[in-house]
């Protein structure tokens, strides 16, 4: 073969890679595309406890329809009745049905007032009978309620943990959302029993289900975690700090959980925020605020209702607005 021929070989040869090349960049950019609408900032929406807040049916309803007009990628609500209510499955239905008219995809986290305080005909606990029916009436399947559904993975999906249906995860937009049961009545540690067979096996699917969530996290490369409850474990408070009047008398039923999520959020590399529907106190009312403790965020609903934007790649990766103040309590 001439010089000149070879030259000519090596020629052809390097415009059939680089238009190899070009084709591969352009066949690509469609699912480049794809990934970066998926880390766009948006919006979600959550109603705390205007029930528990003293308020009426009516207010969560406008509660619902207010946060419908932000159009969120979907919204938890945080309890289904206040303590004052009854436990029926009449009352259970009808909530249902109620919050599964939200135009968006409605998650319900459950608060302790729809279960832990209910009493049978005989006056005595009826909460983990009245939880296991709560179970059947919210958690059926994979979805969420509301016009469209979110689809999600339950605690429940696990041979082991088969009854926690409540806690559940999701992902959007690089952030991984999750409920899990925490009521705010000190976790549901009731002192005077022998036992206390369902805090402590909640417990062990808690601390289960926190390893999945933020082992997940860090698998997917997750943003963010944010986690949806009841009562206000106290991960951001100081040292030493107990949700308790009395520590000295009373179990801290919030110290197993607060400890392993803070051991876990310091080897996490994205944001962790925590949102609960904890009893505001009196003068509390007002907008909600975020306060941060290092890369773990913990935000108690003071009003009926909020939206949080995410903002991907952005450094306040969330941040909240609130709609309607709640009342407060005593």
């Amino acid at each position: 073969m001439t010089p000149r021929a070879r030259r000519r070989m090596l020629l052809a040869a390097t415009m059939w890679v680089a238009a190899l090349a070009a084709a591969a960049t352009h066949a690509a950019s469609p699912a480049a595309t794809a990934v970066a609408a998926t880390v766009r900032a948006f919006a979600f929406g959550v109603i705390g406890h205007p029930l528990q807040h003293g308020r009426d049916e009516a207010a969560l309803k406008r509660a619902i329809a207010d946060v419908a007009q932000t159009t969120p990628a979907f919204v938890v609500a945080t309890g289904i009745k206040a303590a004052t209510e009854p436990c029926s499955d009449k009352l259970y239905a009808q909530r249902r049905d109620l919050l599964n008219e939200s135009a968006a995809p409605m998650v319900v986290s459950l608060a302790g007032s729809d279960w832990s305080a209910c009493l049978n005909s005989a006056g005595r606990s009826n909460a983990i009978e009245r939880l296991n029916r709560l179970r059947e009436v919210f958690y059926v399947d994979s979805e969420s309620l509301g016009a469209r559904k979110l689809q999600v993975t339950r605690l429940s999906s696990t041979a082991k943990f088969r009854s926690y249906a409540e806690n559940s995860h999701w992902e959007y937009g690089k952030v991984l959302f999750a409920t899990i049961n925490l009521p705010a009545n000190n976790n549901h540690y009731r002192p005077e029993a022998g036992r206390n067979s369902e805090f402590e096996d909640r417990l062990v699917a808690n601390r289960a289900w926190l390893h999945r969530l933020f082992t997940l996290a860090e698998r997917q490369k997750m943003q963010g975690l944010v986690l949806f409850s009841d009562g206000d474990a106290g991960v951001t408070a100081e040292e030493g700090f107990s949700l308790l009047a009395s520590f000295q008398t009373k179990q801290d039923g919030f110290a197993e959980v607060r400890k392993q999520i803070r051991g876990m959020a310091e080897k996490y590399k994205g944001k962790v925020l925590l949102i609960d529907a904890q009893p505001v106190q009196q003068g509390a009312q007002g907008e909600p605020a975020i306060q941060w403790r290092e890369n773990v965020g913990h935000v108690t609903m003071t009003s009926d209702w909020a939206e949080v934007h995410v903002t991907p790649g952005a450094a306040a990766l969330f941040s909240i607005k609130g709609g309607s103040a709640a009342a407060t309590t005593d």
